[in-house]
């Protein structure tokens, strides 16, 4: 009888005792956020910083046990949530992985196994896009849509596929760029920056990339890490290199962090958003990074402003979102392999950051190439960002490229207007090449006739054939790295509405089944689009293995009747490129040009087959020109 009360009270405390540990894990059973997920033997960054979100993981003291990594110091952080922590990996340890085991008295531990990898392949075999390469700008939601399974991610915010709504997601991924590497290649391209493929968790208008929402997540939409490493595998096995967008400026309003900011500067205007105030917008005068007049309050409202209300300006200032930015970077060169990097919006960061960032990465990857964008048609300014600039103000920003936004402008406004005058017409052109003293490195600038950004160069030159054909060729042409968006090929055009970025963002034609058109094979494509798709497949073809083009020197006449000559020699090769603007054929007197010794030799007409002999004058049709003569 007396043993029957005391089985139950060992029950009950059994009981009890039971329900404690499910409590217990329940509450500690919790997921670990660890960034970077895993890092790699014999780099150059060899202590780096972890970033460790829990439920009051600051509470835990982090512990591990493996040769060659030592955890060298804890770094708690303004919430609660957060724990840094830096990581010490000698040139002993090995690939391998190892538990960090998180541990408090009277809690149940948390763990996470974090792995270093071995290195693919050397620092110095990472060979990056120069000015021999072609660059093909791809928005990927409106290239090609090679998985229809992934269009809507109902665990996402914006679970709408609509291809009639231009700010809508259409449903183009990493597959259909995989799909198509045939066409990209047989093209000429060799080279692919594809617009960000990261998460973009935002309630609308999350195809282009541009709000990410999670630094080390490939947006499901598109498809998956190991997808995005195909991309780069099979990419590279066919000549192409792969070139990442990347954003040091901002996030997405709808980034994780946003509910739980480790520091109270994680951002710009941080105090303004948690009260949930009005924040400045960026006054965009990027002239304030050099300008020597200029007010505190400009750079402040220039580098602090949000960009948009939807992408929070992150504070490059905080020494761990400044590492934890880099590390970002040189984590996804590593992992995808890449080709390079494009930064988006250069200027808007704070620029010393920029240059140890720039800097960190080149460290790592001596070869490689990283473009900026600095959107300004004031070469002084496009200038100042390149590697090896004499800035009056001592500014290095380790950057190799940066982007012609003048050139671009001068050739378009020079093509629209025409005849040349004192300083109209084709003499933008020239005088602008004349300005190329400026640039440490010319052929290193990023040339292009349009972006993802701007009205399509068919819109900007009104829809005329023939100036866009002396827009593309004259920019194969020069001494630069040339960039062209997908679509121009086909002559793809936003006129009907200038300035909508949805509409320049158009798809395709072909990536997705049903299409009326197919750009990819040709069919029910007109004309005038096969034509220039033919255009440029031959220029782009013999620019590949042009030794002219590629390595040699530019020599330019000023204009003359409407025409401007250009001409890029080589010992092997000479390559003669007119643009004559007129509307008829222009007889030309070659004695012009007697100083290149250029007579009697044999020219090919790259676009037509057809052969010249330089002698005394040439007919030179309207339109676009290169000859060809090699030894």
């Amino acid at each position: 009888m007396k043993f029957k009360p005391q089985l139950s009270f060992l029950k009950f405390v059994f009981g009890c005792f039971f329900l404690l540990n499910l409590f217990s894990v329940d509450l500690n059973a919790q997921d670990l956020r660890v960034e970077p997920p895993n890092w790699w033997v014999g780099m150059e960054m060899n202590n780096i910083q972890l970033m460790v979100h829990a439920e009051d993981i600051s509470t835990y003291q982090p512990k591990l046990k493996y040769d060659g990594v030592q955890i060298a110091e804890v770094h708690q952080a303004d919430s609660p949530n957060y724990l840094f922590i830096d990581l010490s990996i000698s040139e002993e340890a090995k690939a391998g992985t190892f538990e960090i085991k998180f541990k408090k008295k009277g809690a149940k531990n948390l763990s996470f196994d974090f792995s270093l990898n071995s290195r693919e392949k050397s620092a110095k075999d990472y060979v990056s896009f120069n000015h021999e390469d072609v660059v093909y700008l791809i928005t990927p939601d409106r290239f090609a849509n090679g998985n229809t399974k992934n269009d809507v991610v109902e665990t996402l915010r914006e679970t709408k596929v609509d291809r009639n709504n231009n700010y809508a997601r259409h449903g183009g991924d990493i597959q259909g760029i995989i799909d198509h590497l045939d066409y990209i290649s047989d093209m000429g391209f060799t080279s692919i920056w594809s617009s960000p493929l990261l998460t973009n968790d935002m309630e609308s208008s999350s195809y282009h990339g541009y709000a990410i929402t999670d630094f080390y997540e490939v947006d499901p939409r598109f498809g998956d890490l190991e997808l995005y490493k195909e991309l780069s595998q099979k990419a590279s096995e066919k000549g192409i290199g792969l070139i990442m967008d990347m954003i040091a400026n901002h996030s997405g309003s709808g980034h994780w962090w946003m509910d739980d900011l480790p520091f109270s500067n994680w951002l710009n205007y941080q105090d303004l958003y948690e009260e949930g105030k009005d924040i400045p917008n960026s006054n965009h005068k990027r002239s304030t990074n050099q300008d020597p007049y200029g007010s505190e309050l400009d750079s402040k409202i220039m580098h602090k402003g949000w960009f948009v209300p939807t992408m929070p300006d992150l504070n490059q200032e905080n020494p761990y979102l400044a590492k934890y930015i880099i590390q970002n970077s040189i984590w996804w060169v590593e992992t995808l392999g890449l080709h390079g990097i494009r930064q988006d919006t250069y200027p808007y960061p704070n620029k010393a950051f920029m240059s140890d960032w720039a800097g960190a990465i080149m460290k790592e990857y001596p070869n490689f190439n990283i473009v900026g964008e600095e959107w300004t048609t004031d070469q002084l300014l496009v200038g100042y960002w390149q590697q090896g600039q004499n800035n009056s103000d001592g500014y290095n920003s380790n950057l190799r490229s940066v982007m012609d936004f003048p050139m671009q402008m001068k050739i378009v406004q020079a093509l629209n207007e025409g005849n040349e005058g004192w300083g109209n017409g084709l003499t933008k052109i020239y005088e602008g090449l004349a300005n190329d003293f400026y640039y440490p490195r010319p052929k290193d600038v990023m040339i292009f006739p349009d972006n993802h950004d701007m009205d399509r160069i068919f819109t900007q030159l009104n829809k005329d054939i023939g100036k866009t054909k002396m827009a593309l060729g004259l920019i194969l042409s020069l001494p630069r790295t040339p960039q062209i968006y997908y679509g121009t090929e086909i002559l793809m055009e936003n006129s009907d509405k200038r300035g909508d970025h949805g509409l320049i963002r158009t798809d395709f034609p072909g990536g997705w089944e049903g299409d009326a058109q197919n750009a990819f094979t040709g069919e029910n494509l007109t004309d005038k689009q096969l034509d220039f798709q033919s255009f440029l497949k031959k220029i782009l073809n013999f620019r590949k293995t042009s030794e002219a083009i590629l390595e040699g020197e530019m020599v330019h006449f000023a204009p003359f009747d409407g025409i401007y000559p250009v001409f890029r020699i080589h010992e092997n090769e000479i390559v003669a490129v007119f643009l004559n603007t007129n509307d008829t054929s222009k007889n030309v007197d070659l004695s012009k040009f007697e100083e290149l010794n250029l007579s009697g030799k044999q020219f090919n007409n790259v676009v037509e087959d057809s052969n010249i002999s330089w002698e005394n004058n040439l007919q030179l049709k309207p339109g676009f020109t290169m000859y060809s003569s090699k030894e």
